[in-house]
């Protein structure tokens, strides 16, 4: 976090609980040369999170998931979102262990082979959350059902779909957070060689 074009002259509290907010008096340089003002900034602290796509190259289909997201349904949106795998990684944690850990626990099985598809920031404004993506390789045989972690309250279907469904569900706007439409849109465009490579 050494950058000489960074100071940070102050970082204070704002909130702790199952989410943090720091509160931060900065300048920085500007494209000029000179330095900013000293301005103040709120950031929204937030782990790393790991989302993972299962694809099952065999039979060209996907699994998704779909759980009750309160934040949706306060700004209109579906309230039961349709997504893909995901948890945040706690400390210590490398990001395939926790793509493997969460595929288990939210929809019952063991990935094949995880391919890494990027890491990207979701509000680069104003959270500090990395998203790192994974395709992992499933067999779909017997997937889906109600899966979740009773003492967090989860309570996630999981759902194995044809490839070309969950595309039209994307296009048809139903498919609304960016981890799903990221994955969804690298597989569709690397569909071919992925199905290529994992069924040799």
């Amino acid at each position: 976090m050494d950058d000489p074009r960074i100071e940070i002259h102050s970082r204070k509290t704002g909130f702790k609980g199952f989410f943090a907010l720091a509160i931060f008096r900065l300048r920085h340089r500007r494209h000029d040369g000179g330095w900013t003002r000293e301005i103040e900034r709120e950031v929204f602290l937030r782990e790393p999170v790991v989302a993972v796509l299962p694809y099952d190259p065999v039979r060209n289909t996907i699994l998704l998931l779909e759980q009750f997201r309160l934040p949706a349904h306060l700004i209109g949106q579906d309230a039961w979102q349709q997504e893909i795998i995901a948890g945040i990684v706690e400390e210590g944690e490398n990001l395939e262990d926790v793509a493997v850990r969460e595929c288990q626990e939210e929809a019952g099985f063991k990935p094949l082979a995880l391919e890494k598809i990027m890491t990207y920031m979701p509000s680069q404004g104003a959270c500090t959350e990395a998203t790192t993506i994974f395709l992992a390789h499933m067999d779909d045989a017997g997937l889906g059902g109600v899966h979740g972690l009773e003492d967090e309250d989860e309570d996630i279907l999981a759902r194995v779909l044809p490839f070309d469904e969950a595309w039209a569900m994307l296009e048809e706007g139903r498919i609304q957070n960016s981890p799903a439409i990221i994955a969804l849109q690298w597989l569709k465009l690397n569909r071919q060689d992925v199905t290529k490579r994992w069924n040799t």
